[in-house]
């Protein structure tokens, strides 16, 4: 691999991902040529961490108008690099030894630009919540009709690209002011003749999203839920919409009807099962839900439909969201 490869990583106060991520590149048997951490006025010890790395830290100027935090981040992080390949990486990114390679050997042999959804490794009870919305994601990025579609869109924690590229839709600056900048970012490559591809990570790439607690993984998962939607395909939203329909309907009337006593609850019983062994298959490649919430799958139903409400709630009828100390509003940009 001949092309010289620059890492960029928007960084904004996040002092318990960082050292994860980092310490994997330092693993990684391709090296990239730089890594830049681009320090977004973090107030915990994200500088110092990415300090104690063979990383070129950039501060984050202050945020212009019209600009979302995480897209001026990057965008920022562009401007100071020097590669010939683009990696974006999130920093709650982890990295297997041989994961670096194989994103810029698939980007090589697919051209464009890639992404990676990412295996979602939790640790704490709270974060098996997101279980069902993982799943959605997955259904909605893996979609028959998103895949014949003739625009893409990407996943944002993990993304690769030709400098060239990326310069030809003018990067985030392209997207500066949209929320959901990945699926923006995609479709901007698709629009200009560049092939976009999306991998599932298994092995190779995984994530912690949310160590910070639940109110973090409500804030960050109701910052997408509604805004996602809008830009998929409605073929896409009407495939999920049934998908969820039906579970939601199985999950709250089998419990029903058995406590009923009805002949009919051995197909209600039924229905669940084949539930549950879907959600059993998905599972595989979303992230190490174990048995429990997979089983009891009206738990991540119920915290999937609070997150949608929230989203609709705070988007559309409060102007914003709040994420990482920001205000993230419905119309594109953010409060400093």
């Amino acid at each position: 691999m001949k092309h010289s490869i620059s890492v960029i990583i928007p960084a904004r106060n996040e002092e318990k991902s960082l050292p994860n991520l980092l310490r994997s590149l330092k693993e990684q048997t391709l090296q990239p040529d730089e890594i830049i951490v681009v320090d977004d006025f973090s107030s915990d010890r994200t500088r110092e961490i990415a300090e104690e790395y063979p990383v070129r830290i950039v501060s984050n100027p202050p945020l212009p108008e019209g600009w979302t935090g995480k897209n001026w981040t990057v965008w920022n992080g562009y401007l100071h690099s020097t590669g010939e390949i683009l990696v974006f990486l999130d920093a709650d990114v982890r990295l297997a030894p041989n994961a670096l390679y194989s994103l810029i050997a698939t980007r090589e042999r697919c051209g464009g630009a890639i992404s990676v959804i990412p295996y979602h490794h939790m640790e704490k009870f709270y974060e098996r919540f997101s279980m069902v919305l993982n799943i959605l994601g997955l259904l909605v990025f893996t979609s028959p009709f998103e895949r014949k579609s003739d625009t893409h869109g990407l996943y944002g924690s993990c993304i690769v690209a030709a400098r060239s590229d990326y310069a030809k839709i003018k990067g985030h600056s392209g997207v500066r002011s949209e929320i959901m900048d990945d699926l923006s970012l995609g479709k901007r490559f698709s629009e200009s003749g560049i092939p976009v591809n999306n991998f599932l990570g298994m092995d190779q790439v995984s994530y912690r999203m949310y160590p910070g607690g639940l109110r973090s993984e409500i804030e960050g998962f109701g910052k997408g839920a509604i805004s996602g939607m809008n830009a998929m395909q409605h073929s896409t939203i009407c495939l999920v919409a049934m998908w969820v329909v039906g579970l939601v309907t199985i999950e709250i009337l089998t419990p029903l009807i058995l406590i009923l006593g009805r002949t009919s609850a051995r197909w209600f019983l039924v229905s669940y099962l084949i539930y549950t062994v879907q959600i059993f298959y998905f599972v595989k490649y979303t992230g190490n839900y174990k048995a429990l919430i997979p089983v009891f799958h009206g738990l991540s139903s119920l915290f999937m439909i609070y997150i949608m409400l929230y989203s609709h709630y705070r988007l559309n009828i409060v102007g914003s969201i709040p994420w990482k100390g920001r205000q993230v509003h419905a119309g594109g940009g953010q409060n400093q």
